[in-house]
């Protein structure tokens, strides 16, 4: 069992106190959506915290993890080594933690552009990472009401949001986005795209 007090100081330790809080929220927003979609939470709660593990690492420091740890990285990678946060903090978390869980992994390791074939888990954290309760920006409330009723959709939308905003930005956008939405817009045609009712219940 992972003890989450001591992760939680060394993020602390690790990042700046905008950026700790922020993984807080992560968290404990992905907790809520796993209670939703009967995600394991405490996987949920343990990826929420550590995603932007590697967030602040300066380049030197990214080139040095990708090398050491044989980290394949493409043209837009090696363009927009931000990217690479998720990459390598899976790599990291994994020694630092010892944590073997695939899931959670994946989830730190595809957080910043998602992927195809997604599960609820790297969903959940994807999504939770794009609507935080300090996030502001127009449309988000809608996301968020959303996320509550299907998760399909509200990561679809949140991938959607990105991919405009990549694009007016003029910067590179990762073929792992594209192939995320592709396959979310399958999923959902092949269910039919039948939505629950919101969750009452359930309150940012």
């Amino acid at each position: 069992m992972i003890d989450l007090e001591l992760v939680k100081k060394e993020l602390k330790r690790k990042l700046p106190l905008k950026r700790y809080i922020h993984s807080l929220n992560v968290s404990n927003t992905a907790v809520k959506l796993c209670r939703v979609y009967n995600v394991c939470k405490d996987k949920g709660e343990i990826a929420g915290l550590l995603h932007d593990y590697a967030k602040y690492l300066s380049n030197d420091e990214m080139c040095k993890y990708i090398k050491e740890f044989k980290i394949e990285i493409d043209e837009v990678i090696n363009s927009q080594k931000d990217l690479a946060h998720g990459l390598i903090g899976a790599e990291l978390v994994k020694r630092k933690f010892k944590i073997q869980d695939l899931d959670i992994l994946n989830s730190i390791r595809y957080h910043t552009t998602g992927r195809k074939e997604m599960t609820n888990l790297e969903k959940i954290i994807y999504l939770s990472d794009y609507i935080e309760p300090n996030r502001k920006f127009p449309g988000i409330e809608e996301i968020r009401k959303m996320a509550l009723k299907d998760l399909n959709k509200a990561t679809l939308m949140a991938l959607d949001n990105t991919i405009k905003y990549i694009i007016i930005k003029g910067l590179l956008l990762h073929s792992n986005s594209l192939l995320a939405r592709n396959n979310l817009i399958l999923e959902m045609n092949a269910s039919g795209n039948i939505c629950p009712d919101i969750r009452e219940d359930i309150r940012w």
